[in-house]
C-alpha cells in the first residue's frame, strides 16, 4: 500500500511541477508587463515574451526585411520545440494557463468537442499570416497569442484595475483615520504599479469581450483556441512533428481511456491504440497522472510523427496562400487606405511606409506611454493598420520629457530616439477652430493653449487685440495662433483645452493641411 501511495505521488508530482512553472512564468509575464511603464525596466528585459514568440519574430522578420538581434531569442522556443513538443503551450503560454485556471469543465459537462478536422483551423491562420507578412502585412499577428494578453492587460484590464483603486481610494479618504494610510498607499503603487492619475483607453469593453470570448470558448472544447485557432500552436506544432522527446504508450496500456479522458487538447485517439499527435501535444503530463499502470511513456524519437488528416495538406496551403493575397489586395484598396486619415498621429519617428511591416501590434507603447495618448486604431489606419498605435490627443498628450514608447517597441517599428532627437519629431501640427476657439468666438479670456504648449519657442503664441462683443462692448482680448513652423503636434494643447466634447484645438496629420491654411 505504502509502495502504491509512493507510486502514485510520483506520477503526479509531473502536473504538480507543470502547474508550478505554468503559475511562475504567468506571474514573471505579468510582472514584465508591470516593469513596461515609462521609467520601468530596461527594453530587453521587458520585450522577452515577445522575442520569445517565433511567430511574432519570423513574420516581423519576413515582413520588415530586417533581422533583429533580440529576435534570435525565439530560437530558445525553436530548440524547445525540437526537444519536448509544444512543452511552451502546455507550461510557458500566459494564455494558455489562463485557459487552464479558466477551463469552465464544470460548465461543458460531457459535451463532445467539435470535429478533428476544425483543428487545420489555426495551420491555415498561420500560413495566411506568413504569407500576407511576405507581402508587408502583419495584421494578421493581432491574434499571436502574446499580443492578445498584452495588448487585453494594456488596453482593457490594467485601465479598469487602475480606476477600480482610485475609486476606492476616493472612497476610503474621507474616513480621517484612513486618510495617512491612502495617501501612503496611494505614492506607493503611483508611479510603480499605476499611472500618476487613471487614464482612457478606446473600446476597453471591445477588446475584454473579445478576451472572454476566448475564455468562453472552452465550454465547447478544453483549451478550443490552442486546439482550433491559435496561429503559434500551429507553428510549435509542426515543429513537434520531429521533436526528439514524444508521447507513446507500451505494453501495460490497458486501454482503459483514463488518458484520453484527462488530455486537454484532445491530442490522445482511442481509435489508434491510445497514440498521440505530437503536433497536438502539449506536455501537461495529465496522462502520466491519470495512468494507473505506467503505461505512458515518453522515450527519445529521431525520425518524425506520421502526418495527421488535420494537418495542412498542399490544397490548404494553396486556398490560403490566394486567401492571404486577396486579403491583401483588398485591404490596400480600402477607402482608408487611400487618403490619409487626417487623425492618423504616429508616435514620434515613425515612417508610414515601414510601420505597418514592423508593427506587432503588441500594445507594448501603450502600457510604456504615461499619458496614455498611444491607443489602438480601429480605423484611422484602415483594416490593415487596424490595432497599431495612434495618438489621441483629447485622452493624452505626448509628453515632451518621455521617449518611452520607442525604447520599449520591440522592433523597433517605434525608433529608439533619445529625448533630445525625439522632441525635434513632428507628430502633427496644431490648428485653431476659431468658430469654437472661446476667445475667437465669445471674445472671453482664455490662453490654456498658449500656457500648456511645452517647446522652448512657444509654438502657440497670443495676439492682443479689441474686440466688439454682442452687447456692444468693446473689450481687449488675448487670442491664440499657432506659429506652424515650430509645432510638433505633441496634442497638449487639443488635451487641455477647457471646451467639453471636440476641443477648440485639434492636431492634424501635416500631410493633409494646405500650406497656404492660415497658422490659426
Amino acid at each position: 500500500m505504502a509502495a502504491r501511495a509512493r507510486w502514485a505521488w510520483n506520477r503526479r508530482r509531473w502536473v504538480t511541477l507543470r502547474k508550478a512553472v505554468q503559475g511562475l512564468s504567468l506571474v514573471i509575464f505579468l510582472l514584465l508587463f508591470l516593469g513596461s511603464r515609462q521609467g520601468g525596466w530596461p527594453a530587453s528585459l521587458v520585450n522577452i515574451p515577445m522575442r520569445l514568440d517565433p511567430l511574432l519574430m519570423l513574420a516581423q522578420t519576413i515582413a520588415g526585411g530586417v533581422l533583429l538581434l533580440g529576435a534570435a531569442l525565439a530560437l530558445v522556443t525553436v530548440v524547445l520545440t525540437l526537444v519536448f513538443g509544444r512543452a511552451w503551450c502546455g507550461w510557458l503560454c500566459p494564455l494558455g494557463t489562463v485557459l487552464d485556471i479558466f477551463s469552465l469543465r464544470h460548465l461543458r459537462g460531457k459535451r463532445p468537442p467539435p470535429s478533428d478536422t476544425l483543428r487545420s483551423g489555426k495551420y491555415v491562420l498561420l500560413v495566411v499570416t506568413l504569407l500576407a507578412a511576405l507581402l508587408g502585412n502583419l495584421t494578421l499577428l493581432i491574434f499571436d497569442p502574446i499580443t492578445i494578453v498584452f495588448r487585453t492587460l494594456s488596453t482593457s484590464i490594467w485601465p479598469a484595475l487602475d480606476h477600480l483603486v482610485f475609486g476606492m481610494e476616493r472612497l476610503l479618504i474621507r474616513a480621517p483615520m484612513l486618510r495617512e494610510t491612502i495617501i501612503s498607499f496611494d505614492i506607493l503603487i503611483r508611479p510603480a504599479v499605476f499611472s500618476h492619475e487613471p487614464g482612457f483607453t478606446r473600446y476597453p469593453l471591445f477588446f475584454a469581450a473579445l478576451f472572454l470570448t476566448l475564455i468562453l470558448l472552452n465550454l465547447y472544447a478544453p483549451r478550443f483556441w490552442c486546439r482550433y485557432l491559435c496561429p503559434l500552436g500551429g507553428l510549435l506544432g509542426l515543429i513537434s512533428k520531429v521533436a526528439i522527446i514524444r508521447r507513446e504508450v507500451d505494453a501495460n496500456c490497458t486501454q482503459c481511456s483514463a488518458c484520453a479522458l484527462v488530455c486537454p487538447t484532445g491530442a490522445i485517439d482511442p481509435e489508434n491504440g491510445y497514440a498521440s499527435d505530437p503536433g497536438e501535444c502539449t506536455m501537461c503530463m495529465n496522462c502520466v497522472a491519470a495512468c494507473a499502470r505506467n503505461g505512458t511513456t515518453f522515450p527519445i524519437h529521431l525520425s518524425s510523427a506520421s502526418w495527421q488528416h488535420h494537418d495542412p495538406s498542399r490544397r490548404q496551403v494553396l486556398v490560403a496562400a490566394g486567401a492571404a493575397i486577396a486579403g491583401i489586395a483588398l485591404m490596400r484598396s480600402d477607402a482608408v487606405a487611400f487618403r490619409t486619415h487626417p487623425f492618423r498621429l504616429r508616435p514620434p519617428g515613425t515612417s508610414e511606409d515601414q510601420f505597418l511591416s514592423q508593427c506587432l501590434r503588441c500594445a507594448e507603447c501603450s502600457r510604456a506611454c504615461p499619458t496614455t495618448v498611444i491607443q489602438p486604431s480601429l480605423y484611422e489606419a484602415g483594416i490593415e493598420g487596424m490595432w497599431t498605435p495612434v495618438l489621441v490627443p483629447r485622452l493624452g498628450y505626448c509628453d515632451y520629457s518621455c521617449n518611452a514608447c520607442g525604447q520599449v517597441c520591440p522592433t523597433q517599428a517605434i525608433p529608439a530616439l533619445s529625448l533630445e532627437e525625439k522632441r525635434q519629431q513632428v507628430v502633427g501640427q496644431a490648428v485653431i477652430d476659431r468658430n469654437r476657439c472661446i476667445p475667437w468666438a465669445d471674445a472671453t479670456a482664455c490662453i490654456v493653449c498658449e500656457e500648456m504648449c511645452p517647446t522652448p519657442e512657444k509654438a502657440i503664441r497670443l495676439e492682443q487685440v479689441e474686440v466688439q462683443k454682442e452687447d456692444g462692448e468693446t473689450v481687449a482680448i488675448q487670442r491664440p495662433y499657432v506659429v506652424r513652423d515650430l509645432c510638433i503636434g505633441c496634442g497638449i494643447c487639443e488635451y487641455k483645452c477647457p471646451l467639453e466634447g471636440v476641443a477648440a484645438i485639434r492636431v492634424y496629420v501635416p500631410s493633409v493641411l494646405s500650406p497656404s491654411l492660415p497658422v490659426t
